[in-house]
């Protein structure tokens, strides 16, 4: 088994379609011990039935937007793991009103919370993760991006914006901890269902759209994310860090439908 003996921390699980939760089946079938994080009560139940599925879970709350609420998470894992082989960074929030129309329109209060959330919980996440993977000789640090990063997608917005700051944050931060043995990747999936994805105005057109332009004709599928995101766990990617990781069946290198009629 790839994780036989290795302990992982993911947080961003909200319900049985989050990629968040593919990642944690995934690593979890390969031997991985995991503790997962939920934000609030509403939450917390949703997590702890998915956690039944898994073999001796913790179970933590954890709102990213708080460095207390950070430290404490880690002070915990520390107390019942001893420490980390990897961490999955699986937060993003926007405001609705912020994902639709004009991007010029973002107000700045929405600006500031999207970026927070979304894009610098990753750098304070890592702060407080990182001595956890040094103790046990390093580790694999795991986020999640989207193609709204590099290009511009209706509705998409705010978000765009700051999933573009989350793949340079990749870059910086495996800068700074590849000399202590932790390594620092995102993945780039394609549009899945999600209950985040429920938030973007016309995701099933988007969906219907992925389906009919991307080089493998098919929507992206949370297992297959799921695989990917325990690839970058695993001694598997050991030389790769720094890198954005698509997984959306190609539609990324299309221009345009070759279907020109």
């Amino acid at each position: 088994m790839l994780l036989e003996g290795k302990q992982g921390l993911i947080l961003g699980v909200a319900n049985k379609r989050s990629i968040a939760w593919g990642i944690a089946r995934s690593v979890a079938r390969e031997g991985a011990r995991l503790a997962l994080t939920y934000q609030g009560e509403r939450l917390e139940e949703n997590v702890r039935e998915l956690a039944a599925e898994l073999k001796d879970p913790l179970i933590l709350p954890c709102d990213v937007s708080r460095d207390q609420d950070l430290s404490t998470l880690a002070e915990s894992v520390q107390k019942e793991f001893g420490g980390l082989d990897f961490v999955v960074h699986a937060v993003a929030f926007a405001q609705r009103e912020d994902l639709d129309g004009e991007f010029l329109k973002t107000s700045r209060e929405g600006y500031r919370l999207a970026q927070d959330i979304s894009s610098y919980s990753l750098t304070a996440l890592a702060r407080v993760t990182a001595p956890l993977m040094e103790g046990r000789g390093g580790g694999s640090i795991v986020t999640l991006s989207y193609l709204g990063g590099e290009r511009v997608v209706p509705h998409y917005n705010v978000m765009g914006v700051a999933k573009a700051a989350l793949e340079m944050s990749v870059r910086y931060l495996a800068s700074d901890l590849g000399p202590r043995g932790i390594r620092v990747n995102a993945i780039s999936a394609g549009p899945i269902k999600t209950l985040a994805a429920a938030g973007v105005h016309g995701i099933s057109k988007m969906l219907a759209y992925h389906r009919e332009h991307t080089p493998l004709r098919k929507n992206t599928e949370q297992e297959e994310v799921g695989d990917t995101g325990l690839f970058l766990v695993s001694h598997l990617s050991r030389g790769i860090t720094g890198e954005v990781i698509h997984v959306d069946g190609g539609f990324h290198t299309m221009a345009m439908s070759m279907d020109l009629g």
